[in-house]
């Protein structure tokens, strides 16, 4: 049984890896200060393959103890402040977790002897395409426009081209589009969720700049992509980056619109026209598909229908609530 450790496992993405990767028999241990609540964790607190330990990446010594403490396979790397909001709301921390911390820790894997290490990166690295009617895949220009994908793009250079390579250090980068669907940590500042929550609960929307480009992903589809490098060989993935989601789940903001429309045909949108984005990338992903088999298994309504099935049957009683928001939320009662 290999053992993973999940940096950031409390957060919206992790919490549900961490389940998957139990689910597949690896034997887990979560590392999170727990920044937005420990509660996603709840249901496997006794699961004999789940361990926890609150500790903050920025934390180096306490951190380090824990990495000597167990003979691990894996560490897959989640833990950041994330989101271009975030960062520039708390840019100082976004540059120690993001950028410093992150650094130190692919350096302590490296010389304790962890064989493989998976960063979650973003494809907010494109920036803007150079040409609107292509898309952009592994071997594109990065034109990162925010501190988040700044310092994303600052720690991939210096893990795929500026360590001294080793056989036996795997590190592999994983840039996921833009996430959506349900999680135990449920999160309504997501393009896709927060469309369709609004819309459910029957209010206007308001969409700004509705013709520029995204890819989406489905987050549990993010867990799928982590054991899928897992489980590949070395020569695969050591050193290597892949664009995470399906080439043919792009969508402008208009696309989404249409989409939900489909499921909740009352929907009432307001338009601000704003012409210009400094994001607006089609990404190309059949990299992952083509070398390590992966397939996306949800696509954009799948997460409109789960979303819009949660609050219009009140399983999620309370979606004001600030714990699902990653950035100081106001209230729309």
């Amino acid at each position: 049984m290999k053992n993973i450790l999940v940096t950031g496992g409390a957060g919206y993405v992790g919490s549900g890896l961490l389940r998957e990767l139990i689910k597949e028999g690896f034997k887990v241990t979560c590392v999170d200060n727990l920044m937005f609540g420990g509660e996603s964790l709840l249901d496997i607190w006794h699961n004999e393959n789940f361990s926890f330990i609150k500790c903050d990446v920025n934390d180096w010594g306490a951190f380090e103890k824990i990495l000597l403490d167990l003979d691990y396979d894996a560490v897959i790397h989640l833990a950041a402040i994330v989101g271009d909001p975030a960062c520039k709301l708390n840019s100082d921390l976004a540059h120690k977790t993001n950028w410093e911390s992150t650094k130190w820790l692919l350096d302590k894997c490296k010389e304790i002897g962890i064989p493989k290490f998976l960063f979650a990166s973003t494809c907010s690295n494109y920036g803007k395409m150079e040409d609107p009617d292509s898309f952009v895949d592994e071997n594109s220009k990065l034109a990162p426009v925010s501190l988040y994908a700044e310092l994303k793009v600052k720690f991939e250079n210096y893990m795929l081209n500026e360590i001294t390579k080793s056989e036996d250090f795997i590190p592999t980068s994983l840039r996921f589009s833009t996430v959506y669907g349900l999680s135990p940590r449920m999160r309504f500042d997501l393009t896709v969720n927060e469309f369709t929550k609004d819309l459910a609960l029957g209010r206007e929307l308001v969409i700004f700049g509705e013709k520029f480009w995204r890819p989406y992903c489905h987050v549990k589809d993010f867990s799928n992509a982590f054991i899928t490098v897992i489980r590949s060989p070395a020569e695969k993935v050591a050193y290597n980056v892949f664009n995470v989601g399906d080439t043919e789940e792009n969508y402008t903001k208009q696309m989404l619109i249409d989409e939900i429309k489909k499921i909740l045909p009352e929907s009432k949108i307001k338009y601000v026209e704003r012409n210009d984005d400094p994001r607006d990338y089609r990404v190309n992903s059949d990299k992952i598909k083509r070398e390590l088999g992966f397939k996306i298994t949800m696509r954009v309504p799948d997460g409109i229908m789960e979303v819009k099935r949660m609050i219009q049957e009140g399983v999620i009683q309370d979606p004001e609530d600030q714990k699902y928001y990653n950035i100081p939320h106001e209230r729309q009662d």
